[in-house]
């Protein structure tokens, strides 16, 4: 049975609620309102070494802007500024240097904490900020040879049913409910169709195909589909290497199966290639030439070789 899940490797501190802590002290109690319905925003944010040797967190301000957007969307209230948030990520990763020389995943995350329950309960917002070492999210050997997909009976969430701009905590167990069929099944990810039936992303990635001519399609963010940052780089990557891109909401799920490649994007997945979906081999059933090319020129970026691109970078 394939699986993508990984123990978390403890770190010495944790940022919580204004202050870095050790990392057992980091507790909310169990009347903790998010842990009950939800609500709660969070965001995944990687920092890489850089060739020079220095660390670097990719494209932060991006990501803090989105969980004060996600914030707002769901009218959670937030106590710290993006000035203060970046600073809190930073001095997290200052505090372990030693230990994130070599790259660290952040996760910053708020939530409505504890006080009064039920729906329309009001209470302090409370906000955390985690890192540790998490390598390839799909498989250092998926990273290279490209893993196998699953399109999902699940459907992904309809824009008027969920806020699909946000990064909120409770939307997530539709994702979990799709991974965890797709893996029991025993493939590595999986892929859901919006309420249309067209391709809409991944669980926790956004979804690129080539077809037969060469055009790389993604769907639009009109779908329900996260804004992904990693999504807009490698857009942007694309582009600027003159390759012909459209973000097109009708991909349907054959469409995957005759394309020449399908690749997936996501700060925990970074670039993943796509070998086959419901057991149909992708192309020739190994990562294409324009997987290649992201992956290669993504990594290059993270790790400050590219100077165009560098500020995207916030060095610690």
């Amino acid at each position: 049975m394939s699986s993508t899940s990984s123990t978390v490797l403890r770190a010495e501190h944790i940022w919580l609620d204004g202050k870095l802590m050790k990392w057992d002290e980091g507790n909310v109690h169990v009347m903790t309102h998010a842990l009950h319905y939800g609500l709660g925003v969070f965001e995944g944010i990687r920092a890489y070494k850089t060739h020079d040797g220095r660390l670097a967190v990719f494209r932060l301000r991006e990501h803090i802007r989105r969980l004060l957007d996600s914030a707002h969307i769901i009218m959670l209230q937030m106590p710290y500024s993006e000035d203060e948030l970046v600073e809190a990520t930073l001095e997290l990763l200052r505090k372990q240097k030693a230990q994130f020389a070599n790259g660290a995943y952040l996760r910053p995350v708020a939530f409505m904490g504890d006080g009064a329950m039920g729906l329309g309960a009001v209470n302090p917002t409370r906000v955390g900020i985690t890192a540790w070492d998490w390598g390839s999210y799909l498989g250092d050997k998926g990273m290279k040879e490209g893993i196998r997909a699953k399109v999902s009976s699940f459907t992904r969430n309809h824009v008027n049913v969920n806020m699909v701009r946000g990064k909120i905590t409770g939307q997530y167990v539709n994702s979990i409910l799709a991974k965890r069929e797709a893996v029991l099944a025993g493939y590595d990810e999986a892929i859901l169709l919006d309420v249309s039936g067209f391709v809409a992303e991944a669980s926790g990635e956004n979804i690129f195909m080539v077809n037969k001519k060469g055009v790389i399609k993604t769907p639009p963010l009109s779908s329900p589909v996260l804004d992904g940052i990693t999504r807009d780089t490698v857009l942007k990557l694309l582009r600027d290497a003159g390759h012909t891109t459209i973000e097109e909401v009708t991909v349907t799920r054959d469409a995957l199966y005759i394309c020449n490649e399908v690749f997936f994007t996501g700060t925990a997945a970074e670039i993943t290639p796509v070998r086959e979906v419901d057991n149909r081999q992708v192309g020739d059933g190994k990562p294409g030439p324009i997987s290649r090319f992201v992956q290669d020129m993504y990594f290059r970026v993270v790790r400050g070789q590219e100077a165009r691109y560098a500020d995207w970078l916030t060095y610690v």
